[in-house]
């Protein structure tokens, strides 16, 4: 691996580091304000509405200007959405600023690996980069836990923004911690090489990139193996957002756990996706990606299974198993789809598709949630539905590649 991959490896793990701290740190803003229930999944919602409308843009965006450059842009943006929480912004409003740094930053960073490696390190390389966000996300949601924790609350403080009206927070120092963070990850991606790859340049007026960004989507879904991966990735992404508000409720209504701790049980859950990121980039090689598919319809099944934990330490071993398998099942998937996108599109925009695709799933999945949330729905029944719509939706996929393999007469990878 080039010293610029594992350049770009750490300031992802700082970036998502921030991310994962910083949901954390708005869901107790929140709470703080004694804000309704149903706010909490539209901060996840927020966060990700700038990867669907944007996707049009931020693919050629990617492609137009070195990628170190577009780094820089989207951690500063970042930065900026915390600098308007510590003015007294809203916290939904907060996470859709940071989102739009994220939807920026994605396509540069994957569009960058892939620039960077040869198909046959892809693998290998998402297992690196699979394993550094879980590793993120860990320390992310632990720091955010312990941020915003007694201990380090500060005495309330008058919300510079909202000094007229009297706000007042306890967590201005764990909005300095996540500014210094993002400041750090801008910074180091001024060092970041130009990879040298350069892309015809396409209009940039509204209609014809849309259109040529549908097209491409069209494109993607259109070819086999684009078209498992995408729809397994899809799935994965959506359920992954829903499922991190609903563990953070389950750990406090049926464990008992306050939101801190439940903060660091969801660490749990990101140690066995490190194990199985691992595991995958090491036994799994691109052209038997799509043999882990049945492993979805299982990750599915297991989600019912927290219905009857009620102690702590069964409920780590169950939320590390789970993402045992999460995290070789979407490693392959992740490798497929992008070694599917660069071939076929480039770096930059083949990853605002895919970004576009599992962005678009979060949503929906966040939607449900916020609705079901709202509607009262119990924690028991959401846990069945979540967990057999996901088998479902995984036996679909699986039943249809088989489809494809028969009528091919050989193996689609």
């Amino acid at each position: 691996m080039p010293r610029s991959f594992y350049l770009v490896i750490w300031v992802q793990f700082i970036a998502a580091l921030a991310d994962n701290a910083l949901l954390i740190v708005t869901i107790a803003r929140l709470v703080e304000i004694d804000a309704a229930l149903w706010l909490i999944p539209l901060l996840k919602l927020g966060f990700t509405l700038s990867y669907v409308f944007l996707a049009p843009l931020v693919g050629p965006l990617a492609d137009s200007w070195p990628k170190g450059r577009i780094m820089f842009l989207a951690n500063s943006l970042k930065a900026c959405a915390v600098i308007a929480l510590l003015v007294g912004a809203d916290p939904v409003l907060v996470m859709a600023i940071a989102g739009l740094g994220a939807a920026i930053y994605g396509p540069a960073k994957y569009g960058l690996i892939t620039e960077l490696l040869p198909a046959q390190l892809l693998v290998r390389a998402n297992g690196f980069i699979e394993a550094s966000t879980v590793c993120a996300v860990i320390l992310g949601t632990v720091a955010g836990g312990a941020l915003i924790s007694p201990a380090l609350r500060h005495d309330a403080w008058p919300l510079s923004g909202s000094a007229l009206t009297g706000t007042m927070t306890t967590l201005v120092p764990a909005m300095l911690v996540l500014l210094a963070l993002y400041a750090l990850a801008a910074l180091l991606n001024t060092a970041i090489p130009d990879s040298g790859a350069r892309y015809p340049q396409h209009s940039a007026r509204f209609k014809p990139m849309v259109l040529r960004f549908f097209a491409e989507n069209r494109l993607l879904w259109q070819d086999p193996l684009g078209r498992v991966s995408m729809a397994v990735t899809t799935l994965l992404w959506g359920m992954g957002a829903a499922l991190q508000l609903i563990v953070l409720r389950w750990a406090q209504q049926c464990l008992g756990l306050r939101l801190e701790q439940a903060a660091y049980l969801q660490g749990v859950t990101a140690l066995g996706v490190i194990a199985g990121a691992v595991l995958a980039s090491r036994y799994v090689s691109l052209d038997a990606a799509t043999r882990v598919l049945p492993l979805g319809v299982f990750m599915g099944l297991l989600v019912p299974c927290m219905v009857w934990v009620q102690s702590p330490l069964l409920a780590g071993c169950l939320l590390m198993i789970f993402g045992a398998i999460a995290g070789f099942f979407v490693v392959p998937m992740n490798a497929l789809l992008q070694h599917r996108g660069h071939q076929l599109l480039t770096a930059g925009r083949s990853i605002a598709v895919q970004g576009f695709n599992e962005n678009a799933g979060m949503l929906l999945m966040l939607a449900l949630y916020a609705g079901a949330t709202a509607m009262d729905v119990s924690l028991e029944r959401l846990l069945w539905c979540f967990g057999l719509a996901v088998a479902s939706a995984m036996v679909v996929i699986l039943w249809h590649q088989r489809q494809q393999t028969r009528a091919a007469g050989r193996s689609l990878v």
